[in-house]
């Protein structure tokens, strides 16, 4: 796993800067503390020091067509750069369902997305998070979880576990900065396929996204 870096100071603020209202710059400065503060406390957990930016978040949401019915499972929002993304894309909030680790993350989504389904748990073990409340297949998985502080198998078995929830064909997405994919691309069992994204430069750092379906 490649070293997290921190961007620096100057490079966030620009981000956070462009095209925004004040209120929009203040909201999104107080993220990036939130994120770094989150981050301090528990560096394997948050994964990253800033949220996903806006390009990033629009690049995932792509993958998420409004069409297909059944919820739409987001794990690791974290402030909700990509909830607010899906929203935009035509997915109501009555539909997502967002699995968060961090309890002050749920409080802050909770206000921000209040017919959203906001859930504190441990997403990695999706199934008993989500028992009980999903009673349909849904049209896809959007996670920002940082993977490679997990074992492979352990991947490997959310991605399954995702994949089961789900409609045939309906993508698992992930965001990676790593250059190698979180979940292997090539399946020699063949009971996924994955593609990537062109790499999202606009991002803080670049990322890529990575999409798995099963066949």
């Amino acid at each position: 796993m490649p070293p997290l870096r921190r961007p620096s100071a100057k490079a966030v603020a620009v981000s956070s800067s462009i095209k925004r209202s004040p209120a929009e710059r203040r909201e999104a400065f107080e993220d990036d503390a939130r994120f770094l503060r989150s981050w301090f406390e528990r560096p394997l957990v948050t994964g990253s020091v800033t949220p996903s930016g806006k390009m990033l978040a629009r690049t995932m949401a792509s993958y998420v067509d409004p069409r297909i019915s059944g919820p739409v499972i987001e794990l690791g929002p974290g402030t909700g750069p990509v909830t607010e993304a899906l929203i935009r894309r035509g997915i109501e909030q009555e539909r997502l369902i967002l699995v968060e680790f961090n309890p002050a993350f749920c409080e802050l989504l909770r206000g921000r997305f209040p017919r959203a389904t906001v859930l504190q748990g441990d997403a990695y073990r999706i199934r008993d998070t989500l028992k009980g409340l999903v009673e349909m297949p849904c049209a896809a998985t959007i996670s920002s979880l940082p993977l490679f502080t997990k074992p492979m198998e352990q991947r490997m078995n959310l991605l399954q576990n995702a994949h089961d929830l789900m409609h045939p064909g309906a993508p698992f997405v992930q965001f990676t900065y790593a250059v190698v994919p979180p979940i292997p691309a090539k399946c020699e069992a063949g009971s996924y396929t994955a593609s990537r994204s062109n790499k999202v430069w606009l991002n803080l750092p670049p990322a890529r996204v990575w999409v798995y379906r099963r066949p």
